[in-house]
């Protein structure tokens, strides 16, 4: 596929989606959220992907944040328009039944952030840099920034780090659960990768299922879990993943002492 601002490929049923505004330090502008959705598309429909992720071009950025340029004269209705635009194609890698990490190559500052936390785990390189720095210009998280850290390191470290702008290193990230791994900037796709592989030698719909609950689980508004508890979301997942074709075939492999080999159905 095409983009303006994305290069895109697959690779042993993996999508890796790259950001490439390299000038711009990866910055998040509208062309980026179009070009964001239309990859995420592509992930969802296209039955060759089994996972993506979502990383930068270039050493020194992830994403660097959000293109500040485009902010200049919006009113309150295009502000808000702009802030739910980007929560709705966060949502969209946020919910994907597949899974979506983050390889975070360097600076993931504020809409770069909130990019690798809306993917469903993070690895990062030794010299990247986290942070929701928005309070200095007058602003705050409008990308589900509040919501995903604060789900992520918990309350009192969300309120810190959002309140004083602070840029943490790779070290602090690791600590405070924020990335999964911190590796060498020349190993970070490979680990990624490797990851991802282990993960799609796996049944994909007992794979999206984990997603779906865990989402659950992180999320108390009923607005956004139909009402149900994610215990009740685990019952149905787990009701409906032993029905298929991959339950019988796992569970049969077990027994036989061989390797799954799982269809998806």
């Amino acid at each position: 596929m095409n983009f303006e601002t994305l290069l895109f490929e697959i690779e042993n049923g993996t999508a890796l989606i790259t950001i490439n505004r390299p000038d711009k330090l990866n910055a998040l502008n509208k062309n980026v959220f179009t070009d964001l959705d239309d990859a995420m598309t592509e992930v969802l429909n296209n039955n060759e992907i089994k996972s993506a992720i979502i990383t930068g071009a270039g050493a020194k950025a992830f994403v660097a944040g959000a293109d500040i340029t485009e902010f200049g004269g919006l009113d309150l209705a295009e502000a808000m328009a702009l802030s739910k635009r980007g929560q709705d194609v966060f949502f969209k890698i946020e919910n994907s039944p597949k899974p979506i990490v983050a390889a975070v190559n360097g600076f993931a500052l504020g809409g770069g952030c909130e990019l690798a936390m809306a993917c469903h785990f993070r690895l990062c390189s030794e010299n990247a840099k986290f942070g929701q720095p928005e309070v200095n210009l007058g602003l705050i998280p409008g990308y589900g920034g509040t919501q995903r850290l604060t789900q992520l390191v918990g309350k009192g470290k969300s309120m810190e780090l959002q309140m004083t702008a602070q840029i943490i290193d790779a070290t602090e990230a690791l600590k405070i659960g924020l990335v999964n791994h911190v590796t060498t900037a020349e190993s970070l796709l490979e680990r990624t990768k490797d990851i991802l592989q282990t993960i799609q030698s796996k049944a994909p719909i007992a794979i999206s299922k984990i997603i779906e609950c865990i989402n659950v689980a992180v999320v108390s508004d009923s607005a956004y879990t139909n009402g149900k508890s994610g215990y009740d979301k685990e019952i149905e997942a787990f009701s409906q993943c032993f029905i298929t074709d991959d339950m019988k075939e796992g569970t049969t492999a077990f027994l036989e002492k061989r390797k799954a080999v799982f269809t998806g159905k």
